[in-house]
């Protein structure tokens, strides 16, 4: 059987946890690939950015944290306000990903996070999913909660993750990089951490998920070595660099490093969430690395900083976007199909186009939310976003979805941006 004896005395778990101290290791890097030290300034200057969003946000994001104690923070101030926010937070108004992130961010901080460990194991034990075709973004919180599990108290973990991974294998929803990238770190933390003696059942259950994981990361590297999207690249870095299941298709990380860093400086890294997926493989590490961070009091470090700007300038002359609002689903009382044209200045992100085309009609008011991603739009006209029903605002450039939300990405002279209420 894979699923553990949940009867173990305390004896039994406190053995398994000796062992698993024992034999568990930090990251191994599996394709080594470096920034060249005439880059580096590149990748301070990134970090800089992401560790100034932590003074003006309200919204306390336990990914900047970890990557700031991963790569070595340079504004201490920050970090400790940062980890101090954390600590208070109220697990009760947490996702699970969120508490599982907020928890290995204390841990990277050399902080105990309390009973927020015993609170996320709870809800793990409860946790399945909804159906065989849950939609793969689903796995993405309980994946961060397994790894964090992992990375606390991988005896008792064991059965829990044993149960995801069967879950996995039997859901049948199309493939997304984002999750891929957290069940491979969270199943090979697992992997590496299984006790000498336990069943062959869960070797060969972890190494199967890892291998269909792996593969299916491999299939989305591009010709640039970009995977997925430049987004999505950060975390499937640290995947592909520690799996114990390497891919079939060879992955050249210093290649996929060379094309982020060309990226940085077309300016593309400027949300923090964004900067807080990528640099610690910029950094040579990844989130099996969270237990191994030194805390040792250390010095306020001053960055090289690269000496040309990373963001387009707001240029004088405007240009004209056109903008369309658009629902056709079923069950949705209120269908429509609206178009505007909007003038705004030439740099300006999508939001300004929105509250231009607000101000201009009220057919196309709307709302946002904060999240760990910066402003998401959640309502246009009064039709909102529902998790329950999986609906959602979808922006598109002509007819690829954008990459960036509304408060980041920056629309160019006549291009048709579209706003299109679908589920997920």
């Amino acid at each position: 059987m894979w699923t553990g004896d949940s009867g173990m005395t305390r004896v039994t778990l406190q053995l398994l946890t000796l062992l698993w101290a024992m034999t568990g290791t930090s990251t191994q890097t599996r394709s080594s690939c470096s920034v060249p030290l005439a880059e580096q300034p590149l990748v301070n200057g990134i970090q800089v950015l992401m560790e100034s969003s932590v003074v003006n946000s309200a919204f306390p994001n336990p990914s900047i944290l970890i990557a700031m104690n991963l790569a070595g923070a340079y504004n201490l101030e920050a970090q400790k306000n940062l980890t101090f926010k954390l600590m208070d937070s109220d697990t009760a108004d947490l996702t699970i990903g969120q508490l599982a992130l907020t928890i290995m961010a204390l841990t990277s901080s050399c902080h105990d996070p309390g009973n927020k460990v015993s609170i996320l194991q709870r809800q793990m034990e409860n946790w399945a999913p909804s159906s065989l075709n849950t939609d793969a973004s689903s796995f993405y919180g309980p994946s961060l909660a397994i790894l964090a599990l992992c990375q606390k108290h991988p005896a008792t973990t064991l059965p829990i993750a044993a149960r995801f991974a069967k879950s996995l294998l039997a859901n049948s929803s199309p493939f997304n990089v984002d999750t891929g990238a957290v069940v491979t770190l969270a199943l090979t933390c697992m992997y590496n951490k299984i006790p000498i003696g336990s069943e062959e059942g869960y070797r060969a259950l972890f190494s199967q998920v890892l291998k269909n994981t792996v593969e299916n990361i491999s299939m989305r590297i591009l010709d640039d070595g970009i995977i997925g999207n430049i987004y999505s690249t950060g975390l499937a870095m640290q995947a592909l660099s520690v799996t114990p299941e390497p891919p079939k298709k060879e992955w050249n990380c210093q290649q996929t490093t060379d094309s982020v860093l060309d990226e940085i400086k077309e300016g593309k890294f400027h949300n923090p969430m964004s900067i807080a997926q990528i640099l610690p493989s910029l950094k040579g590490k990844t989130y099996l690395d969270v237990p191994h961070v030194s805390c040792s009091p250390g010095h306020e470090v001053q960055p090289t900083l690269p000496s040309h700007p990373s963001r387009v300038p707001t240029s004088a002359s405007n240009i004209t976007v056109k903008y369309t609002i658009n629902n056709q689903l079923r069950g949705v009382e209120l269908h429509f199909n609206e178009t505007i044209n909007v003038s705004v200045k030439g740099g300006s992100v999508l939001l300004v186009v929105l509250e231009e085309a607000q101000r201009k009609n009220p057919t196309f008011k709307f709302e946002t939310t904060m999240t760990s991603w910066g402003l998401m739009v959640s309502s246009i006209n009064n039709i909102a976003e529902n998790v329950n029903h999986k609906t959602y605002w979808q922006f598109l450039s002509g007819k690829t979805p954008l990459n960036e939300g509304v408060a980041d990405y920056i629309p160019f002279n006549c291009e048709h941006i579209t706003a299109n209420f679908t589920r997920y």
